[in-house]
């Protein structure tokens, strides 16, 4: 997950830091020296003392092991290795607060074993984490109201993979350590622990950098960046402080670098696990300008499909002061976490810039078990019997009650053979909602979906059910809302239930979102919404199965069981698609905007028909999108939503005209793994569109097997498509002219079944326009093969859904 050279840097770096004294140095509190009895060896500043006979702290368990590698660093000699569940027990000075846990782990052979190939589990107060061998491990870990110890517990995989460590580091840092609106995990700081992966000096170079108070490792931001050509370095001076210095340390915020180029972005790309959240702070200093003042002194930055105004709150003086910005967001399906700064269209005058970066994942809360001596356990296993033998005393009493009080008053009331228990109607028409499964749900329930008055609701059992309580094999797909299933209802209808997990960027605003637009809207290329759950807590919606998966699983990381679409079977899938959001757009008053067009959000049956799905982002037309928060996937966002804050149909055009790109090029519409000139699609296609140079982008699956005016014709609607100024664009209902066109040029060829001599773009087949037929006035929701001739006149003539949309009004978005 992390990055070789990130951690090469850790271990170069962190033998030559050194702690100074200032008025923010942190507490002298645990620095233990696992596996020894010596005292007093130095390291980094910092004096740590063995565990052999610990003063202040508890050890449980393990055995101590020596390092015979005399070129290893004092530190690093001895190690306290662990077979079975062991661990330490340690005080913070405060509860409250937060407690900065950092773990050493050096590996080195302890008799029959190579603690290298060590497998084993750390967990925190409950905070579990899995560790790195020859790497320094970091934690921050809350303290609640309740307890002020903490404890570190190893907990190897099995016998022959002991647990170690080498050194530990506790102490105890400010209490307001995160922003607690946006972790938003909860409100009490503590529920929320984080691992910091990344920690960038942005502008800096190795060893520039002082010491950091907190002894945090910082490494320049060189080999994260992917679009230099706009980026310069920064150096300068902060002036004051308005955070505290265990935020980040002042060289920190005396580096930056700055967008040279304000009309491109600076993009930075970290590699992280996929299907995770991620806390990514963002630290700004402005050291470059004098001190502007005024509205447009303001710029933005972008994770992922995320992205603040900076400054957030408008007080323009505080970039002369070090601050910064958490956003919490989920790692995109390319597994990176790209972070973005871009000027805003009119504010020329302040600069765009980053100073530091920190990208910190959030951990899974286990519980926590206390540990204690054997003879602290023995107590308890006795205390445990005693109380489950009086409590098998009380329950044979209660039960025998019952019995006498049941055979003495309820002699008249026979059961009835075969009668069914009192369940609450649902979309099970008349099915037993009672299950066997049991569910452990600790988390009140919030309010129920509001005014909705619909029959869709599904009982959760029939959903445990349906999915067999949601087990991992069935899991079909996930993204920004949750995991996705395939469940198999009690009719034997096959659906897809998408099931939303805490803390997974999207939540119950998405939720509420896609209730209310699909539940008033249908239409042959949307997908259908089948019902939704809302009990104890769960967010569930349930989806017609579509069993070919998403767009994107038939382009590039294609499956032996997914055969290569053929040029014609591409068209089609877009013209589908550009049915479905036309409709979109125009199927009411208003309109509807869906905010998030992209090849996985694009989803195919079983004979290869496109349905348009996910509308948790969608906004009516008539709303105003939220401009301090823009949402979207990046690759896909019109770079005029993104500039001026302006969302129209005409950015879902954008979204889809890259979606086209991607037919063509059988590749992401972000791949970071290319060349900075390469990683993004939308340019990288374009720029060679315009050069002549069309043969470098196209799939080479499809090479000879494009008729020269279908391709032509594809590609001047992808640039109209992708003009930068919406109102140069077409309407979806002109791009599916152009399409039907294309895809005619091409059967004209296939049922031909001849080659062309000519095969450069420039070749020109002339037909005559009348025999392209737009969409017609009435489809057959039924047939998915209809065929269709209208005229002209009937392209836009769709039956009105006015009455449906009068109602709807979506206030929030993902």
């Amino acid at each position: 997950m992390k990055s070789t050279l990130y951690f090469s840097l850790i271990i170069i770096l962190l033998p030559s830091l050194s702690l100074v004294s200032s008025q923010n140095v942190i507490p002298d509190h645990y620095f233990i020296n696992c596996g020894s009895n010596s005292n007093n060896i130095s390291f980094n500043g910092r004096t740590f003392n063995g565990d052999v006979k610990p003063v202040n702290f508890k050890v449980y368990g393990g055995k101590t092991a020596t390092n015979t590698n005399t070129q290893v660093p004092e530190l690093y000699k001895t190690a306290r290795v662990f077979n079975t569940k062991s661990g330490y027990k340690l005080e913070a000075d405060d509860v409250n607060t937060f407690v900065m846990v950092r773990l050493h782990f050096y590996p080195f052979s302890y008799k029959e074993f190579d603690l290298s190939n060590s497998k084993f589990q750390v967990s925190v107060n409950g905070f579990i984490v899995l560790p790195e061998v020859n790497a320094v491990k970091e934690l921050i870990i809350p303290i609640g109201p309740d307890d002020k110890t903490f404890i570190i517990e190893f907990n190897p995989f099995d016998k022959s993979s002991p647990a170690f460590v080498n050194a530990i580091e506790a102490f105890t840092t400010m209490k307001d350590l995160f922003s607690k609106d946006e972790v938003g995990l909860s409100n009490t700081s503590s529920s929320n622990a984080f691992s910091p992966i990344y920690r960038i000096n942005v502008g800096g170079q190795p060893g520039e950098m002082g010491p950091d108070p907190l002894g945090r490792v910082w490494v320049p931001d060189d080999p994260f960046i992917i679009s230099s050509l706009a980026a310069a370095n920064k150096t300068g001076q902060v002036k004051s402080r308005a955070s505290n210095i265990f935020i980040a340390p002042d060289d920190v915020y005396n580096t930056a670098k700055e967008l040279t180029n304000k009309t491109v972005n600076l993009t930075w790309s970290f590699k992280v696990n996929d299907s995770s959240m991620y806390l990514v702070r963002a630290h700004f200093c402005d050291i470059i300008s004098p001190g502007l003042e005024g509205p447009n002194d303001t710029f933005i930055l972008f994770v992922n499909s995320r992205q603040k105004v900076i400054p957030t709150d408008g007080q323009y003086w505080e970039l002369q002061v070090p601050l910064y910005v958490d956003l919490v967001v989920g790692s995109d399906e390319s597994k990176f976490v790209n972070v973005s700064i871009g000027a805003i269209k009119g504010n020329n005058n302040q600069p765009v810039f980053l100073n530091g970066l920190e990208i910190m994942m959030p951990l899974q809360n286990s519980g926590r078990v206390d540990i204690g001596s054997d003879k602290e356990k023995s107590k308890k296993v006795i205390y445990i019997v005693v109380g489950c033998v009086i409590g098998g005393v009380v329950f044979v009493f209660v039960l025998l009650v019952s019995f006498y009080i049941g055979s003495k008053y309820g002699r008249g009331k026979r059961a009835v053979v075969g009668a069914k228990p009192e369940f609450q109607m649902g979309p099970s028409n008349g099915r037993s909602s009672y299950t066997g499964i049991s569910l452990d749900f600790t988390i009140t329930h919030p309010s129920p979906i509001p005014n909705l008055n619909l029959n869709l609701r599904f009982p959760l059992n029939d959903i445990l059910l349906a999915t067999n309580n949601f087990d991992e094999k069935l899991m079909i797909g996930k993204g920004g809302f949750g995991k996705v299933y395939k469940g198999i209802l009690y009719n034997d209808m096959i659906v897809a239930v998408k099931r939303g997990e805490k803390g997974h960027g999207q939540g119950r605003p998405e939720f509420v979102t896609e209730i209310m637009v699909l539940s008033k809207i249908r239409h042959q290329h949307l997908v259908t919404l089948i019902g939704y759950c809302d009990e104890k807590n769960e967010m569930i919606l349930v989806f017609e199965y579509m069993e070919k998966g998403t767009l994107q699983d038939h382009l590039y990381d294609v499956k032996d069981t997914n055969p290569k679409l053929s040029w014609s079977q591409r068209l089609e899938i877009c013209i589908s698609a550009t049915r479905g959001l036309h409709y979109l757009h125009t199927g009411s008053d208003a309109g509807i905007i869906h905010r998030d067009v992209k090849s996985t959000n694009i989803l195919l049956n079983e004979k290869y028909v496109a349905k348009v799905a996910d509308f948790g982002i969608s906004l009516l037309d008539n709303v105003d999108g939220d401009i301090s928060n823009i949402k979207g996937s990046f690759g896909y966002l019109d770079p005029e939503y993104i500039s001026c804050m302006k969302l129209t149909p005409k950015s879902d055009v954008y979204s889809f005209g890259v979606v086209l790109l991607e037919v063509l090029c059988a590749r992401p519409a972000l791949d970071n793994r290319l060349p900075p000139k390469e990683a993004n699609l939308a340019d990288w296609a374009i720029r060679n569109i315009k050069n002549g140079m069309v043969e470098k982008i196209i799939d080479p699956f499809l090479v000879d097997k494009i008729s020269p005016n279908s391709l032509k014709k594809f590609l001047e609607t992808v640039e109209k498509c992708l003009k930068d100024s919406g109102d140069e664009r077409p309407s979806m209902i002109d791009v599916l002219w152009d399409l039907e066109y294309a895809l005619r040029l091409q059967e004209m060829v296939d049922d031909k079944d001849q080659h062309y001599d000519d095969c450069t773009i420039n070749s020109s087949l002339q037909l005559p326009m009348s025999i392209i037929h737009r969409l017609p006035s009435n489809i057959n929701e039924d047939d998915d093969d209809y065929d269709y001739e209208v005229n002209d006149s009937s392209a836009t003539n769709y039956p009105s859904e006015s009455q449906v949309f009068s109602q709807l009004k979506i206030d929030e978005a993902r």
